[in-house]
């Protein structure tokens, strides 16, 4: 990511609650905490509902954020099969308003969020709301959980897109190199 294009929105999806989080990368490589919230559907609503206000939230968010890249939690199922099943619809619902905006979107598991702010993959919600206010050098804690997470997210992505955009141009760059020598070898006859 360039200084024109570092603003990340990092979510943390969840059809009750689902945080996002705005953070951007300043010229001298400082990051700072644009915007944050929690989209929130009610327990008694119809599914397609709820679907389509979290879909209608991440549109506007977009429309107005205008992020350079999006970062979300990569989720593992350890719950009820009708929460992971209402998560799935829920980040689907998120991919799709991101596809129309023409994002890109960077998927990663808790424990690596948690590796990157912190140290451990084994950090707790504490550690991790901690680092993240640290980070990003705020009064306090961002709460609740889901936006924190949120913010973890797009700062975890801040931290590692640039190595591994550094790390695809090279391999793009060796896999040049191979179809060269490949094509030389034919020409030669070996």
């Amino acid at each position: 990511m360039t200084a024109e294009n570092s603003t990340v929105l990092g979510i943390d999806p969840g059809l009750d609650r689902t945080g996002w989080a705005v953070v951007r990368r300043g010229q001298s490589g400082a990051l700072s905490l644009v915007a944050c919230g929690l989209i929130h559907t009610a327990a008694g609503q119809d599914l397609p509902k709820r679907l389509d206000y979290i879909y209608q939230q991440m549109h506007k968010i977009l429309a107005e954020y205008r992020p350079a890249q999006v970062a979300m939690e990569q989720n593992f199922f350890l719950k009820r099969a009708i929460t992971m099943a209402n998560t799935v619809m829920t980040r689907g619902v998120i991919i799709l308003a991101c596809e129309q905006a023409g994002k890109t979107i960077f998927f990663y598991p808790p424990k690596r969020v948690k590796m990157i702010l912190c140290g451990t993959g084994a950090a707790d919600k504490k550690q991790v709301q901690r680092m993240v206010q640290l980070t990003l050098n705020l009064d306090k804690k961002p709460e609740p959980d889901d936006v924190a997470d949120a913010v973890a997210i797009a700062i975890c992505h801040q931290k590692t897109a640039p190595l591994n955009q550094k790390l695809s141009i090279q391999a793009a760059f060796l896999e040049k190199i191979k179809a060269a020598q490949a094509a030389q070898l034919k020409k030669f006859g070996k």
